[in-house]
């Protein structure tokens, strides 16, 4: 009953936020703009306008997840639900301006959203600092089998405020023991075999333990299968992806229409940025480069030029270290942190190479030395490649390849249009978080870490020796 209570406690102070943001928009509404329509709404009509508001802010703020209050920290709240509640002002802003035939006055809107930020620093302040004293935190165990670390992460997230660590078990000692997590409350399982991590499942279901699961590839892929009925027996039945026809339909129509308002709607970014690039050295504006889409063709993708001409003299194709990498030109540092570089692929998914969402294309010959310790990752290529996509959003530029096979086939596991939008509008998120463009360190060259994964630095010594080209060999396609 006592965690019944509390969850319904948390449940009504989000209610509370959701009332919260309301009210400045509402008394907006009734005080301003319902008043400038003629013929006025009657009450009925006011309400339908309060409750789009509401259904629009609910929608957003679970996209960014603005809610999460136990796993974020207050200026990771504040973010998210500026965020949220600023698009939902944004399409109320859109819906005024068609119910009142004319563009109305945009300041009473500004003042209700300086209201609304105001509102949400006070929230997120008080819900925190609320719930951690009201939550004690869970005692919680790390079984791991090759892949350690979450322990690092969880301080690192500021997370140890929700999750006490009392034991670090390596899977054998775990299952010699399984008693070891009797009055536990959470238990994660980082990275173990079936066998072993489907024992220590069951006894947590059994005792009521919360599990937190870092699935392996083969279980990502489970999780698109199809439940069926053969033989009068349950099956789960598993196959390449295959989407429904009208999903691709729509998804190309979706391409077509996104792109294309884009590059009409940004093209004064573009060109200025063009300008700024060709003016700073003289240089070609765009460059080339091969890359892998659906079922391994390759094409070129087009981007801004950010980094100097001569970026690899010595031949050696490497990711960047961050925004202290040498190589990248005063204008490709601004261009880079608010990913304006990556504009020109709009026309690369007008021609129909790419993709809006979709895994990001990998270059064939980094994408070759990726499969020789880790063959599962050409299983991205199941789809065409994407401007945006699930490992883009919710991974980082230097997350390892391993991390990102397993995102992006949590995203093909699961084809429809509904997630295509949720990551576009996630992905508007991640444009002004540094930890997204964060580089790998000065010694890599690709995004594997040789302390990841059992034989990884062995490709990275040869990655270091193959003759792959980047911006050093850059196409002028204009200026």
């Amino acid at each position: 009953m006592k965690s019944l209570r509390y969850q319904l406690l948390l449940r009504m102070i989000k209610i509370l936020n959701i009332m919260l943001l309301t009210v400045p928009f509402a008394v907006c509404w009734f005080g301003y703009y319902g008043r400038k329509l003629y013929p006025s709404f009657y009450d009925y009509g006011n309400g339908a306008v309060v409750a789009l508001f509401v259904l629009f802010y609910i929608v957003f703020a679970r996209i960014y997840d603005a809610f999460l209050i136990s796993q974020y920290r207050i200026s990771e709240l504040i973010y998210s639900q500026i965020l949220a509640v600023a698009i939902s002002d944004s399409f109320m802003f859109l819906v005024i301006w068609l119910l009142m035939k004319q563009i109305p006055n945009i300041f009473p809107g500004i003042g209700i959203l300086g209201v609304q930020c105001i509102l949400i620093v006070i929230w997120s302040v008080l819900s925190h600092r609320w719930y951690f004293h009201t939550f004690e935190p869970k005692r919680s165990a790390i079984i791991y089998d090759s892949k350690r670390g979450i322990e690092n992460l969880i301080y690192e997230y500021g997370l140890d405020k929700k999750f006490d660590i009392k034991e670090i078990l390596f899977v054998d000692h775990c299952l010699n023991n399984l008693e070891i997590l009797d009055g536990l409350e959470v238990v994660f399982l980082s990275d173990l075999h079936s066998h072993e991590r489907n024992i220590i499942l069951k006894y947590c279901v059994e005792h009521s333990i919360c599990t937190y699961v870092i699935p392996r590839i083969g279980d990502v892929i489970m999780s698109g299968a199809a439940r069926m009925h053969l033989f009068h027996l349950p099956m789960l039945r598993v196959g390449r992806y295959s989407p429904k026809p009208e999903y691709l339909f729509f998804k190309r129509i979706f391409d077509l229409v996104i792109a294309g308002i884009a590059v009409v709607v940004l093209s004064p970014i573009m060109l200025v940025t063009a300008v700024a690039i060709k003016l700073y050295d003289h240089g070609p504006v765009f460059y080339k480069q091969t890359r892998l889409t659906k079922d391994g063709q390759e094409f070129n993708i087009l981007k801004f030029r950010s980094m100097c001409i001569d970026a690899e003299t010595n031949g050696i194709a490497r990711l960047s270290t961050g925004e202290n990498d040498s190589r990248i030109t005063p204008v490709g540092r601004i261009i880079r942190k608010y990913r304006i570089d990556e504009l020109p692929q709009l026309f690369n998914i007008l021609k129909g190479s790419m993709t809006i969402v979709g895994p990001r294309p990998e270059r064939p010959k980094i994408a070759a030395q990726y499969e020789q310790v880790l063959p599962e990752f050409r299983l991205r290529l199941q789809v065409k490649a994407g401007l945006t996509g699930y490992a883009q959003v919710y991974g980082k530029y230097n997350t390892t390849p391993y991390d990102k096979l397993q995102m992006d086939l949590m995203y093909i596991a699961h084809p429809s249009i509904l997630e295509d939008f949720q990551i576009c509008f996630a992905t508007l998120k991640i444009l002004f978080l540094p930890e997204s463009t964060e580089g790998v360190a000065e010694d890599q060259i690709t995004a594997m870490k040789a302390d990841q994964m059992r034989g990884f630095h062995n490709v990275i010594s040869e990655i270091a020796v193959t003759d792959l080209k980047d911006e050093n060999e850059i196409t002028d396609t204009g200026t």
